[in-house]
């Protein structure tokens, strides 16, 4: 079943449309985070100032080291120590659509941690974008159940596992500066 349903993910993720997934956080409104175009459909389906960045999931170390142009130390060290997920915001971002980097040369990455997740991201061979699954400003769905009929609608394939997961909350959030500065941006 998780297989197909990769397969499926990934099909519409290279058609360059907007998946709904479970992350190892939050449900999550996801897109191949090289293709702009899609990553406009998620601003625009979250009715989201395009200012505001999202962040993306990458597989696995070697694959957060392509799309970072230089990882700092404590990076390796967060993210092998982390009780819960945690994304981590780094400078001079590389080889991702210009829309998903906020306007300071950053962006938050996360390394999954979650089974499909990870393996969903591994077989696409490319970060994705995750986002929660709401309309920007509304509170951020803790079950499938609870995410709104228009982002339902507004997606073009929804993943059929783990509906009824829940989460307790997004994740942790860390700003890593290439000079060494370590910021809590969410606990």
């Amino acid at each position: 079943m998780m297989r197909e349903e990769i397969k499926r993910a990934i099909a519409a993720l290279r058609s360059g449309k907007l998946i709904l997934y479970p992350t190892d956080t939050v449900w999550g409104i996801g897109c191949d985070a090289t293709n702009y175009d899609a990553i406009r459909k998620i601003y625009e389906l979250k009715q989201r100032e395009e200012a505001k960045s999202m962040i993306c999931l990458v597989s696995d170390i070697k694959m957060l080291q392509r799309y970072v142009e230089s990882v700092p130390e404590a990076a390796y060290d967060i993210i092998k120590l982390s009780a819960k997920p945690t994304t981590i915001i780094y400078d001079k971002p590389k080889a991702v659509a210009e829309n998903v980097i906020s306007s300071d040369n950053t962006l938050g990455i996360r390394v999954a941690s979650d089974n499909f997740c990870r393996s969903l991201v591994a077989a696409f061979k490319k970060p994705i974008v995750s986002t929660s699954a709401n309309i920007s400003g509304q509170p951020t769905p803790l079950g499938f159940d609870q995410i709104s009929e228009d982002i339902l609608k507004g997606v073009d394939y929804v993943v059929n596992l783990h509906r009824q997961k829940r989460s307790e909350k997004a994740s942790s959030i860390i700003k890593l500066t290439n000079d060494g500065q370590v910021t809590v941006i969410r606990a």
